[in-house]
């Protein structure tokens, strides 16, 4: 059983902030939800996703995952621009499926320099051309997490139309099969769909 409480950061506001609430009742039915590599999550009916400073969190709350929209640490400039050129923006009325992905990177990852690890990232994993084939059709948002200390390092969070859930799949797919993924040390997958 989960205590009710009232739950905030202290940070500036001008931080914008994401709650994610799996419980018996929100924005999003879970399809389905599977620990691709670590511990999994408690089973949850609905996810709520919450963008607000502070929120009360809701009795039945199986599990609360927080983070910030923050700076984007391994894009450069040229690719900020091609991708903001093509990207849309979550809550498209058409895009009635989404999935949240909660990751955690290993302690080596953490210990490289910030150079070291944008080559795994772009360079020879290729995160941001990969990610930029699917747009627009799937729209994405990232946080941050592991400054807070919670079980995750980054809340990934997809919204796309069912047509595009394919694409979706084969986009995850790619990604896990490359360099930085060996990083990866938990990963749970929340497909969901808007109720």
């Amino acid at each position: 059983m989960v205590m009710s409480r009232t739950w905030g950061l202290a940070m500036s506001s001008v931080v914008p902030r994401v709650t994610f609430v799996g419980g018996a009742g929100g924005d999003w039915r879970v399809e389905w939800m599977a620990a691709t590599r670590g511990a999994p999550l408690p089973a949850a009916a609905t996810v709520t996703r919450i963008e607000a400073d502070a929120f009360a969190e809701p009795p039945d709350a199986r599990w609360v995952l927080q983070g910030v929209r923050s700076h984007e640490r391994y894009t450069e400039r040229a690719e900020k621009d091609r991708v903001a050129l093509i990207q849309e923006g979550l809550g498209r009325p058409d895009s009635v499926l989404a999935a949240l992905i909660p990751i955690r990177k290993s302690d080596a990852w953490w210990a490289l320099p910030q150079d070291e690890r944008r080559e795994i990232f772009e360079a020879r994993s290729r995160h941001i051309t990969l990610g930029a084939r699917y747009l627009p059709a799937i729209a994405r948002r990232l946080y941050h997490a592991r400054d807070l200390r919670g079980p995750f390092d980054f809340l990934t969070w997809f919204e796309f139309a069912v047509p595009y859930a394919a694409a979706f799949d084969d986009l995850v797919g790619t990604l896990r099969e490359t360099e930085e993924w060996r990083y990866v040390t938990r990963e749970v997958e929340i497909r969901l769909r808007r109720v």
